[in-house]
């Protein structure tokens, strides 16, 4: 497949397709952090980050893959990065506003058309996202990984999960061993990546089941187990992610 890649800042039809594929069923609809949600539609969508957004079109001209990111400043310490993506997305909206030089950059998103899944383009986002931050001089690319496969196994730490291995030496999940395949390693988790707080009666319509008791309830898709208490009427899930560390080589800035 011959593909074409641009920024939402050259294509800002970019956005229509970025809110089309994230609509695909990419995510578990139970997926709905109120405090990240209008942080990332803020850098995804507008123009004040326009340049670190990107999309793959196709020979026939459609965007078949899209790439969110955004630019922080870290000090380049496993301690410096949080264990929420709301904070890192927040972290770069104020270090833009305060006039911070970004010094790396956040992947968020990588999101391939459902169609075309397993055909490794989001092999070619992450490696896109690396070129993005080279040329802009950054010395990291760091990504809170969501791991394709932990949602399986809810009642496994992560802690465990991350150091299940598959044959050949590399990590056991395989979207962590994709970023680990482009040379990514751990630098930490994120133990509240995802926080998912909400009334009983939304948790009722994203799964389709009913909680009759509080207590602790494993959902499909969800890598830990979600508290419901029936006595305040509301559910909670708290979701980790894993930070991996891809390595740059910065270039001048505006360079090719």
């Amino acid at each position: 497949m011959r593909l074409t890649v641009h920024t939402l800042a050259e294509r800002p039809e970019l956005a229509r397709h970025n809110r089309r594929l994230h609509w695909s069923g990419a995510w578990p609809r139970f997926l709905e952090d109120a405090a990240l949600n209008p942080l990332f539609d803020e850098v995804v969508r507008g123009r004040d980050f326009a340049d670190f957004q990107l999309g793959l079109w196709d020979e026939r001209g459609r965007v078949v893959a899209v790439g969110d990111t955004v630019p922080f400043r870290w000090d380049g310490t496993a301690a410096d990065l949080p264990h929420r993506i709301a904070d890192v997305v927040a972290r770069g909206i104020a270090d833009r506003r305060r006039g911070r030089a970004p010094n790396a950059m956040s992947a968020l998103a990588a999101v391939v058309d459902p169609r075309l899944r397993g055909k490794g383009l989001s092999r070619r986002i992450v490696r896109e996202m690396g070129r993005i931050a080279a040329r802009h001089g950054f010395t990291a690319l760091v990504a809170p990984v969501r791991p394709t496969w932990k949602g399986r196994y809810p009642l496994v730490p992560m802690t465990q999960y991350l150091r299940w291995r598959a044959p050949g030496g590399g990590p056991f999940d395989p979207w962590l061993r994709v970023h680990w395949r482009l040379g990514a390693r751990v630098v930490r988790i994120a133990r509240r990546a995802m926080v998912v707080e909400a009334p009983l009666t939304q948790w009722e319509e994203w799964t389709g089941l009913t909680f009759p008791v509080s207590g602790r309830y494993v959902l499909p898709g969800a890598f830990n187990p979600v508290l419901m208490d029936r006595a305040r009427g509301r559910g909670i899930y708290v979701e980790p992610n894993v930070w991996m560390r891809h390595p740059v080589r910065p270039r001048a800035r505006g360079g090719r």
